[in-house]
């Protein structure tokens, strides 16, 4: 398989902080590919200079064979590049269809009324509705975002980003602040995405990692130290000493 995603020597200070030293990875097209690591190995830094978020100070950042180091976070995500955020990003007291459906009116390019459209034309709720069905959300489109269960606001935010028509999605945490059956249930929806697009998964939750994996990256100090499947991970000692071994 061929990489969508190659990385090289990116480095970003904040101040004094060296959050990414030299940070190179590649992601196979197609892959769930995991980056894990202790608190403060950089992960986070990391997705907001692949999505765009954040400029880097060196290094390059190539997606589906196009240098995307200095293009901003909109351009990425039209380019097919996507991310979705720790703290989930949902317009409160908006319904579950009007969120999705406004992602599909943008991505449309419609000249619509931003906002009095969205929930209203067929041609954006309709694939909206759909998209809500494939994360689970078929029954709860009508219900407003802020009354969904954070499960279900996690969820929700996985639908929009799929609504950008999104080649790659880098995925900040999404288990955060999940139950145990909440996240056994977003690990099941993130298996049915397997296949059918990349995913680039930053996670603490090692039973998920462990069942949704292709790839593994252990990141630490702001650089990747290991590569590899996951029982390769567990196999390694500099790996158990940098992180598996350690509850953090």
């Amino acid at each position: 398989m061929t990489d969508i995603l190659q990385v090289a020597d990116l480095t970003k200070r904040f101040g004094g902080l060296l959050a990414c030293n030299g940070l190179s990875l590649s992601v196979r097209q197609g892959d769930l590919h995991a980056l894990i690591g202790p608190n403060g190995a950089g992960k986070s830094t990391a997705i907001g200079l692949l999505s765009g978020e954040i400029a880097p100070d060196s290094g390059t950042v190539s997606f589906a064979g196009a240098n995307v180091t200095r293009l901003d976070m909109p351009t990425r995500v039209r380019g097919g590049l996507t991310r979705s955020f720790q703290i989930t990003t949902i317009l409160p007291r908006f319904t579950a269809l009007q969120n999705v459906a406004l992602v599909a009116q943008i991505r449309a390019g419609h000249s619509f009324r931003l906002w009095a459209d969205a929930g209203r034309d067929r041609r954006l709720t309709d694939p909206a509705r759909a998209m809500l069905g494939r994360v689970g959300l078929g029954a709860r489109t009508e219900v407003p975002a802020e009354d969904l269960a954070h499960g279900e606001q996690r969820q929700l935010e996985l639908a929009m980003a799929l609504m950008t028509g999104a080649r790659m999605l880098l995925l900040d945490e999404p288990m955060a602040g999940l139950g145990a059956a909440e996240s056994q249930q977003m690990t099941a929806l993130l298996a049915t995405l397997k296949g059918s697009l990349t995913v680039l998964l930053v996670e603490h939750d090692m039973d998920a990692v462990a069942a949704l994996a292709d790839q593994v990256s252990v990141m630490v100090a702001g650089r990747v130290i290991a590569n590899g499947s996951f029982a390769d991970m567990q196999a390694s000692q500099a790996v158990r000493d940098a992180y598996l071994g350690v509850h953090t």
